[in-house]
């Protein structure tokens, strides 16, 4: 199992139903899915992984204290090439461990879980 003990920063992502997957096309894999970026993406072996988040900390004064004190699991989905960040979480994931959509960014602890 990968452990991600460093916080990294992570944005929420709208996925909208009509958005193609790189892992599973149009398929409806659900609310709590994630896109992840080069360091995850192992040559698209992160398809189908799920991975446990927890956010840590605010990026910024917007929102000083993001956290609910949660985790959320996701289920990969996507793919983000080049992106600054290590994952995207669908809008419900992150409102599971942001209190506000408006944060947008929050420092977290990635666990690799199946």
């Amino acid at each position: 199992m990968k452990r991600y003990a460093i916080e990294f920063e992570l944005k929420c992502r709208a996925q909208a139903s009509q958005d193609t997957s790189a892992c599973f096309g149009d398929a409806d894999e659900g609310s709590y899915v994630a896109g992840v970026g080069d360091e995850l993406w192992d040559n698209g072996a992160a398809c189908g992984r799920q991975y446990s988040v927890i956010c840590t900390g605010a990026t910024n004064g917007g929102v000083p204290q993001p956290c609910t004190g949660g985790a959320v699991t996701v289920k990969i989905v996507d793919y983000n090439p080049g992106a600054a960040t290590i994952i995207n979480l669908s809008p419900l994931a992150f409102l599971t461990i942001a209190t506000n959509i408006n944060a947008g960014s929050v420092y977290v602890n990635v666990d690799q879980v199946s």
